[in-house]
């Protein structure tokens, strides 16, 4: 079996004046992201997403270019099964020989960014191929289940004060969800706006809802202490993201100073990046993208770094229908990963591209039994919004 092909394609939707938000990433007028497709003369095809940005709006043409000028050169030819060899291929490029014949990576300039974001989209179509072969889903390609259901937890929340319970009480309604989360930091001006969005939220939630507060790295860490001081009584399943994630060393003070849960992770790449905030006893929840942190097999290295560590793991899904299923069948396979981000603001990556719906119940999600991943692009969609 031959890979014949490998193409990415940048899906540009614009969203709806009445459905965008606004954050510290401004206001949000486009979901982007990178759609790779993978051919085989057997006549599979496996589908994967790249990302250009932690958020919904990127532009992806780097990406594009990457997956097909870089990577597909590299990939044609290759027998789509050897997933393993294939990913030491895209990653250590003319010297990935050296990587297998000594075990230690041999990167060249792209052991970061976009050419890893490229890789995971690469990788996710990959594991879908697999799975398709052998007709089985993904995660009895990662041993099996050892859960039916995950929690998953709303992720929205950017009213004021005055609006924020309404809002989440809303958004936790569309599937009787037991956990949301909420962002708070520079889009509030002050950390005293952050907390008493966040005190407002928990009275109007109640205790039996879990709440997460996420300030996508944007307080110091000063402020950010100053936080986590002004809502300890409002029982935070986590703080994600305190600080940049930059600054390592000031995410570990802030984890030190307080006991709220620190989350982080979204923007990093590989296991390297994973291994030193570890390192650092930074972090308590990981949160590593697959879709940028190096696919699925990369998720697989890091889940095993956080068990080794007693960590827990959340993967951000903040993307599309096949994002947020690499999420899902990991889930379902890997212990350490507890919980589902699934995104509240207007996503027609995740609810519109696939034609089968995702299954929650009681905020649980169901795990499908469909080959590969289980989602059926549908083709028509991408054909609208291809840039």
């Amino acid at each position: 079996m031959k890979i014949t092909d490998v193409k990415a394609t940048w899906l540009r939707y614009q969203i709806p004046e009445i459905s965008q938000h606004t954050s510290d990433f401004g206001r949000l007028t486009t979901f982007d992201m990178t759609l790779v497709r993978v051919e085989t003369d057997a006549g599979v095809t496996g589908y994967g997403e790249g990302k250009a940005a932690v958020g919904s709006a990127g532009v992806n043409a780097p990406v594009v270019s990457v997956v097909n000028e870089e990577l597909r050169p590299l990939l044609v030819g290759r027998d789509p099964r050897d997933i393993s060899g294939l990913w030491e291929l895209m990653y250590n490029g003319v010297r990935a020989h050296y990587a297998i014949k000594y075990g230690r990576t041999f990167p060249e300039l792209g052991r970061r960014g976009l050419r890893v974001s490229a890789i995971s989209g690469v990788d996710m179509a990959l594991w879908d191929i697999l799975g398709k072969l052998l007709n089985v889903p993904l995660y009895r390609l990662l041993g099996g289940r050892c859960r039916e259901q995950i929690d998953a937890y709303a992720s929205g929340g950017w009213a004021d004060a005055e609006n924020i319970g309404a809002q989440l009480n809303k958004t936790i309604a569309a599937a009787n969800f037991k956990a949301v989360k909420m962002r708070v930091g520079a889009m509030d001006g002050e950390v005293e706006t952050s907390i008493a969005r966040v005190r407002a939220a928990r009275e109007a939630l109640g205790p039996g809802v879990k709440l997460m507060v996420d300030a996508h790295g944007t307080f110091d860490e000063r402020a950010a202490r100053r936080f986590c001081r002004g809502v300890e009584d409002c029982h935070l399943s986590w703080f994600e993201e305190p600080v940049s994630a930059d600054n390592v060393r000031g995410m570990a003070e802030v984890r030190a100073a307080t006991d709220i849960p620190i989350a982080a992770g979204e923007s990093l790449f590989t296991r390297f990046d994973f291994l030193n905030l570890i390192d650092a006893r930074a972090v308590d929840i990981i949160q590593p993208d697959p879709a940028i942190a190096g696919g699925i097999t990369e998720m697989l290295h890091i889940a095993a770094l956080a068990a080794a560590h007693q960590l827990t793991v959340a993967p951000h899904l903040w993307g599309s229908a096949l994002l947020f299923a690499a999420g899902l069948h990991l889930a379902a396979a890997v212990p350490v990963c507890t919980t589902l981000e699934y995104a509240m603001g207007f996503n027609p990556m995740l609810r519109e591209l696939a034609e089968e719906e995702f299954t929650i119940h009681d905020g649980r999600v169901s795990v499908p039994d469909r080959p590969g991943l289980g989602v059926t692009v549908n083709e028509e969609f991408v054909r609208r919004y291809t840039v």
